[in-house]
This record gives C-alpha cells, sequence and structure tokens, in this order.
C-alpha cells in the first residue's frame, strides 16, 4: 500500500501519439513520439510491440501517460514517460484511450 501523499507524486497527462515504430531488434519494443502540448514532442519506448503488429495504427491516438518518470535508457534510446494501458496474465491487453477531442498535455485528476 502507498500512501495518497506518494500517488499524488505521480504526474499522468494526456498524450497524442504522433508517431510509432518498432525499435530495431527488439521484438517487443516500440518508439513512439507524443505530443504533450510541450514545446518539443517526448520519445516513449514501451514494451507493447506484440500488441500491435502494425504500429501505426497508433498514430492519432490520445492515450493517458504518466510523465515524470526518471528519463531511462532502453536499448540506447532514451524514454521520457510511460504508456498506461490494462492487461492480465491471461494475455488480454487494451490500451487506455481519451476522447480524441482531448487536448496534448491535459492532466488526469
Amino acid at each position: 500500500m502507498i500512501s495518497i501523499d506518494d500517488f499524488k507524486k505521480v504526474e499522468m497527462k494526456i498524450g497524442r501519439i504522433l508517431s510509432a515504430e518498432k525499435v530495431e531488434d527488439a521484438d517487443k519494443l516500440l518508439k513512439l513520439s507524443v505530443d504533450f502540448g510541450e514545446e518539443r514532442p517526448r520519445q516513449i519506448i514501451s514494451g507493447i510491440a506484440t500488441n500491435f503488429p502494425e504500429p501505426a495504427t497508433l498514430v492519432g491516438k490520445s492515450c493517458p501517460f504518466v510523465v515524470n518518470l526518471e528519463h531511462r535508457t532502453i536499448r540506447g534510446l532514451v524514454s521520457e514517460g510511460m504508456i498506461m494501458a490494462v492487461g492480465n496474465d491471461d494475455g488480454f491487453f487494451s490500451l487506455l484511450e481519451a476522447n480524441p477531442d482531448t487536448p496534448p498535455g491535459s492532466s488526469i485528476r
């Protein structure tokens, strides 16, 4: 269990996926370019490639992301956040999606 004060430290925002491509020599990784209404898009490296054989289907989706994680280097690529998704041990997987009209950078409260 974590305290409400710990939970309040997590910053989640809606990001619009601008591009998605497989990471070379990695079966599970996608490199996403995501608009959060900031000066430049962020790069997000995510282990969701097996669920999206055609990564281009992600382009234009508005999804929630955790945006205040420490940056992490994965396969030589810097990841600047984490996409939120739903899954279980039986293989079910689904991205969480916001209304397409939600402005990039909108805070999840």
